[in-house]
């Protein structure tokens, strides 16, 4: 694909050229060798699956131009038969949101607290399995890196596919908000996290302001910036630790850097990472299926050719298969260097991601 820069030059050059015979040609360029583009997909193994169905399902995914999928779960066999059939496995792993029970009875201190004192072990906001835990504290951040260590051990897994990679949402995405009974139109206190005693002692250290002196807390840009921080410490050590393994990163993020920033505090752009899938799921956000471009135009633009960005589509925000491929080809038209599906993709949808690729 061109993009508008690419294109004035090129077509300076284009008129250039014309004007200098070339070698072995008198009026021909040689043929523009196509983009490839690397598709994805999301995918909680279903221990139930025979390694045969596994091949045929595999197969069908590489030849509609899927090269990776991020495991949800550790299966060897889902792992290694899908590296049989040409696909990278990837482990998909959630990290700050962790609500094994086992952890928090043995470590409440890990976990964050919202602007009310409130920990996530006592009183979980919005869910229950919404247990985060406090990207400030040294002990967090080697427990995470160990269990990300122990995962590319295994000769069988091509990368770490990172999830929940920030702080609770402060503020949900507006289709949730019927649902939850709020309405979030303002920063509320029980969603506002971490203000642990770490997070505040760190704070002011930096700063040299206690953060209870700061009489809208939630306003302040550098309270803000030190949270930003803080995930991106955590994100960017577990970075160094994959390429330890040299093995690929990548990670879920929120669909474009203001969101992401806004809503809880990810600043994925400043992240040290082989690729980035935001979660463009246009329904959440009571947005139409153009939305996905808008979001897609602002992440390559902000990430500036630092890592690919691969577009993660929810299938289920689709009403039609016209949908789906409209989706893709403004993805992909607007410089994302595939897309990543959640959901279960059936032929339609393999020929829709096949025939969006190729008219691209």
């Amino acid at each position: 694909m061109i993009n508008r820069r690419n294109f004035v030059t090129t077509s300076l050059l284009g008129l250039a050229a014309a004007s200098v015979p070339l070698k072995g040609s008198a009026n021909s360029l040689s043929p523009v060798k196509k983009k490839a583009y690397k598709h994805w997909l999301w995918i909680n193994p279903d221990m139930k699956d025979t390694p045969e169905q596994l091949s045929a399902t595999y197969k069908k995914y590489y030849d509609a131009g899927i090269r990776g999928i991020f495991f949800e779960a550790d299966s060897e066999m889902h792992f290694r038969t899908a590296k049989a059939q040409k696909l990278e496995a990837h482990r998909w792993m959630w990290t700050m949101n962790r609500g094994e029970k086992e952890l928090m009875a043995a470590h409440p201190e890990w976990y964050a607290k919202n602007r009310k004192g409130e920990s996530c072990v006592d009183k979980p906001p919005y869910v229950g399995y919404y247990r985060w835990l406090c990207p400030s504290k040294p002990e967090v951040l080697e427990y995470l890196s160990n269990q990300v260590s122990s995962i590319l051990d295994k000769d069988y897994v091509d990368g770490i596919h990172l999830d929940y990679i920030r702080f609770c949402d402060v503020i949900l995405p507006v289709n949730l908000w019927d649902k939850y009974k709020i309405e979030q139109t303002r920063e509320l206190p029980e969603y506002d996290y971490c203000y642990c005693d770490d997070c505040q002692k760190k704070f002011n250290e930096q700063y040299g302001t206690p953060l209870n002196t700061i009489e809208y807390p939630e306003a302040s840009l550098s309270w803000r910036l030190f949270r930003y921080n803080a995930i991106n410490n955590v994100v960017n050590s577990i970075a160094k630790v994959a390429g330890s393994h040299k093995k690929q990163i990548t990670a879920a993020v929120f669909p474009t850097p203001e969101i992401a920033r806004r809503n809880v505090r990810q600043d994925w752009t400043n992240w040290n990472l082989n690729g980035i899938c935001p979660m463009i799921y246009h329904g959440f956000y009571k947005e139409k299926v153009g939305w996905i471009g808008d979001a897609v135009t602002e992440g390559v633009h902000f990430l500036n050719n630092k890592f690919p960005l691969y577009a993660g589509l929810f299938l289920s925000d689709f009403n039609n298969i016209d949908e789906v491929k409209q989706g893709i080809t403004l993805a992909l038209s607007k410089g994302a260097a595939g897309v990543s599906l959640f959901g279960s993709p059936g032929d339609d949808v393999l020929n829709a991601l096949k025939t969006s690729s190729a008219g691209v």
